[in-house]
């Protein structure tokens, strides 16, 4: 049985509670928060025994074997240090952190303790996802040309104004780091190694530091190009989360609100598995998807030697980076 501590049980936490009660073998049993009412309201809801406002207090539990991070972005690495230093396996939301240099002493620190570090990219246990990248290892695309990635959103000014970190460039970041990570890890995972960046953000509407709209241009080393355009000021709704990929033997796009739709597959040859893609398509009720249960059966795989990673911080650390090539050209960083 695989002991779970959880810190930050804001937003995103819902989906890790509710996909670790979903194992049959891992628990959480224990959850921190700094406001008091939040941490006891989601020990009540999902029969936490212990809560605590002081995350070395969780940390000092010696059952606990792994520690889920679920707080600012910012924060990720800082809480991650911690919990290695304490000998806990990590689990950390996406993205590992808004600077590269923090990542990287994060990966360190974990490689240094001997524990494992895991980067929630649950999007990848997309259906429709998995049946692109089978494609795609199988060589079906041939030479990619292009992959193009949208993020067309709507997040309103009192989805900032619910946390005073929320947009900012310390803890937070903007429209790409934030809710466009899962994307921009996409591009990169069937593009392969980056050359060359080129970006234009704004912040057009929203009362933030970070951008609320953004454009990026990607050269690959393999010679492919790539676009990512992300924008949280869809009027009225989430209107779009897609990828397409053009190669010279095939062409898919994947579409919906989350990557969840696939709406055109399209290749020179035919496989057996082709007749899936209808099954493919779901309807998730948010833009988070339905992975992080799968992402967590993976976790704990691998801590019991069964599986391995689906995404360790090496490779987690690969969407950081492009995210920080892409806000070097605006920033100047």
């Amino acid at each position: 049985m695989i002991k779970i501590g959880l810190i930050g049980c804001g937003r995103i936490s819902k989906n890790h509670f509710e996909a670790i009660k979903e194992q049959p073998d891992a628990e959480c049993i224990a959850c921190c928060d700094i406001i008091p009412e939040r941490a006891k309201e989601a020990a009540a809801k999902y029969n936490i025994p212990f809560w605590t406002t002081n995350y070395e207090e969780m940390l000092k539990m010696d059952e606990i074997d792994l520690i889920s991070i679920c707080t600012p972005s910012g924060l990720h690495p800082q809480h991650g240090i911690m919990a290695a230093e304490y000998g806990k396996h990590v689990l950390t939301e996406k993205p590992m952190g808004v600077r590269l240099k923090e990542a990287d002493e994060l990966i360190r620190k974990c490689e240094e303790k001997g524990v494992k570090l895991f980067v929630v990219l649950q999007n990848r246990l997309n259906p429709s996802i998995k049946l692109l990248r089978r494609a795609y290892e199988e060589g079906r695309f041939g030479r990619i040309y292009l992959i193009t990635s949208n993020v067309f959103w709507t997040r309103p000014q009192e989805y900032y104004d619910q946390a005073p970190w929320r947009g900012t460039w310390q803890y937070d970041g903007g429209a790409f780091m934030n809710q466009a990570s899962h994307y921009v890890d996409m591009v990169q995972w069937f593009g392969g190694e980056i050359a060359e960046v080129k970006s234009i953000t704004a912040t057009l509407a929203r009362k933030i530091e970070a951008e609320d709209t953004g454009c990026a241009i990607i050269r690959f080393k393999n010679g492919a190009l790539g676009s990512i355009n992300v924008t949280m000021l869809t009027y009225p709704q989430n209107l779009e989360g897609s990828i397409t990929i053009m190669g010279e033997k095939g062409t898919v796009r994947i579409g919906g609100v989350a990557m969840n739709r696939i709406e055109v597959w399209q290749f020179a040859d035919e496989r057996d598995y082709d007749a899936e893609v209808e099954k493919a398509n779901t309807n998730p009720t948010s833009v988070y998807g339905f992975g992080h249960s799968g992402y967590y059966r993976n976790v704990i795989d691998s801590l019991n030697g069964k599986a391995i990673p689906l995404c360790d911080g090496r490779e987690g650390r690969k969407s950081l980076y492009l995210l920080e090539e892409i806000y070097r050209e605006v920033r100047g960083r």
